[in-house]
């Protein structure tokens, strides 16, 4: 098994909204906000050509992604998905290190809290948690929680 991770292309959107779409239909607890074709304009017009987001490819097949931006003097996690058949391969944490690779910075994320996976993940990997959220700043009105990485925290 060969994983490798490269930067996301135009060319990607359409792969990488999939592997969203089929994510978070897996989430009964936060329904999706957008249809489909808004998510796949969204990541084709909006995504890709204002944040660094890394596409992991498995044995050549486009296997997850990440996504960052910059605010607030800290790296933001802004997305990380790993389609399902690949999920406990090491998808996750190999785009997790691509993004805080580097980082002299905090890197905050929210998650929902009802994602218990997530959330234990992203504990595992040296996230601390902030804060709860009961849902009014995301689109899907869903409680979440506000996690934040700090350098010195590294695995």
């Amino acid at each position: 098994m060969t994983i490798a991770i490269r930067t996301a292309k135009t060319a990607d959107a359409a792969a990488l909204a999939g592997i969203y779409l089929d994510c978070r239909r897996a989430m009964p607890y936060a329904p999706l906000a957008h249809d489909d074709a808004a998510v796949r304009a969204w990541f084709a017009e909006a995504l890709l050509p204002s944040a660094q987001v890394w596409l992991a490819e498995r044995n050549g097949e486009v296997a997850g992604f990440a996504a960052c931006s910059e605010q607030d003097g800290a790296r933001w996690l802004d997305q990380l998905y790993v389609a399902a058949p690949h999920q406990g391969a090491g998808i996750g944490r190999a785009l997790l290190a691509q993004a805080l690779s580097g980082q002299a910075q905090a890197c905050r994320l929210h998650v929902f809290q009802a994602n218990a996976g997530a959330r234990r993940f992203y504990e595992a990997h040296g996230f601390q948690l902030l804060g709860l959220g009961d849902g009014h700043d995301n689109e899907e009105r869903c409680p979440d929680a506000l996690y934040q990485w700090l350098p010195d925290t590294k695995e």
